[in-house]
């Protein structure tokens, strides 16, 4: 059977080990992830640059296999174990026949807002009520967890107060694994090589710490709460389909205490806080039309990927030590679609026939560009109405206010953009932008 052949920067993950490389091959462990750079002339080798020390060298076809995209599957549970609301009677009949360390988690119809774990152990299946206390969940208040994840994980490794380890999880029916879909497409990767720093930003889902993953430097989204992890889980599944230098690269995920998405570290933050800290010597109109630019090209890979990213605000962007301004946080990226939920659209940023229509497509894509680079020149101080660098609610429509006055008003703040910005950044990518729109 002929080798696949593999074009210069897909990702692969490795199948084996190889410890002892000859000169100018590359060393690997089984799972690691590289990027193939070329084939050589001998079709059963690649030149690739391994993931994680930076390192480039040879290694055979037939110790890799393409890295998959995680499907956005509505059935692909964290929490694959968890029943939701059955009886007691209904946890018994799920966990036949009976198997030591067979379990499931329910939620308590006794105790509403307690969960019970059910665990089958000789004959019987015994139900353990789990409280809830000061925002933590408990069996025996000894010991407390921050979530249901959390609790399934340290009881699979030591059974505490409870009858036996948990060994094998009852998956409720038409409910995948996400764990076991993230190892086979090669996304899971391991907590014991993942060191967390401080904390450098804030996403839509929580905190953003910075961090290292077998030396590199990396960027980690921690999530703790069952259901927020559960929804991230969208974010990510969008995230391994994306590979452009324009946007964050996921690394992978860990699963511990909830969720945690490992992500490339952008050394000089968002692009707010860069444009700030920085004079008018630092930050001129080449570099600023540079960073529209990288913006626009971003964009246009997601589009080619049937997406919108919602969210295109300047605190969105990170720059790059190189200065490469790369989008990131896509919690709000949805394949192109009517019916949108404006109760979660920044105000800001997003284009008023967005607001009012329910729609968001490419024409609102480029007026949320057009928003971006009228900001950036603003806090670039190469347009500044008030004398002083702009913030953050200087350039707001008014927030909440602004949607219930109609969203028609908030064309009214910026209908004359710079001339450096809509020559160089706005005019020149298509039609459709409606009259005196940012």
């Amino acid at each position: 059977m002929p080798t696949r052949r593999w074009a210069p920067g897909t990702q692969c993950i490795t199948k084996c080990e190889h410890s002892r490389p000859k000169p100018g091959e590359l060393a690997f462990r089984k799972g690691d992830v590289v990027t193939i750079l070329e084939a050589c002339e001998n079709k059963s080798w690649y030149r690739a640059k391994h993931h994680a020390s930076g390192q480039e060298g040879l290694l055979a076809a037939g110790a890799l296999r393409e890295r998959e995209a995680l499907s956005a599957d509505p059935k692909l549970s964290l929490m694959p174990w968890f029943h939701g609301k059955i009886s007691g009677q209904e946890a018994v009949q799920q966990l036949q026949p009976p198997e030591d360390g067979l379990f499931l988690v329910r939620e308590s119809a006794r105790h509403p807002g307690d969960y019970v774990l059910c665990v089958s152990f000789g004959r019987d299946v015994i139900h353990y009520r789990v409280l809830h206390r000061d925002g933590h969940l408990t069996i025996d208040e000894a010991v407390c967890f921050c979530n249901l994840m959390d609790m399934v994980e340290h009881y699979s490794k030591d059974k505490g107060p409870i009858c036996t380890k948990l060994v094998k999880p009852k998956r409720k029916q038409g409910t995948k694994s996400a764990e076991e879909e993230l190892a086979k497409a090669g996304w899971l990767l391991e907590l014991q090589h993942l060191t967390l720093g401080a904390q450098i930003g804030e996403g839509e889902f929580g905190a953003v710490l910075q961090g290292e993953y077998l030396g590199q430097k990396v960027a980690v989204k921690n999530i703790k709460c069952d259901v927020t992890a559960q929804a991230f889980l969208d974010e990510t599944a969008v995230m391994t389909k994306l590979q452009h230098r324009n946007l964050v690269r996921l690394l992978g995920v860990i699963l511990h205490q909830g969720l945690y998405i490992v992500m490339e570290h952008v050394s000089k933050g968002n692009l707010v806080n860069f444009l700030r800290t920085r004079g008018r010597a630092l930050v001129n109109t080449t570099q600023l039309l540079q960073f529209s630019l990288h913006v626009a090209e971003g964009m246009e890979y997601l589009e080619s990927k049937k997406l919108v990213h919602r969210d295109l605000a300047a605190r969105n962007i990170l720059v790059s030590e190189d200065l490469v301004a790369k989008v990131s946080d896509f919690g709000l990226a949805k394949a192109e679609r009517k019916g949108l939920d404006s109760s979660r659209l920044p105000v800001k940023w997003t284009a008023p026939e967005a607001l009012k229509h329910g729609t968001l497509g490419p024409t609102e894509v480029l007026q949320q560009i057009g928003r971006l680079e009228f900001r950036g020149a603003a806090v670039g101080s190469l347009l500044i109405w008030t004398g002083s660098v702009p913030q953050d609610g200087e350039w707001d429509s008014g927030g909440g206010n602004s949607r219930s006055r109609g969203p028609d008003r908030a064309l009214t703040h910026a209908t004359h953009p710079p001339s450096a910005v809509t020559e160089g950044g706005v005019r020149g990518r298509g039609e459709g932008v409606p009259h005196g729109a940012p």
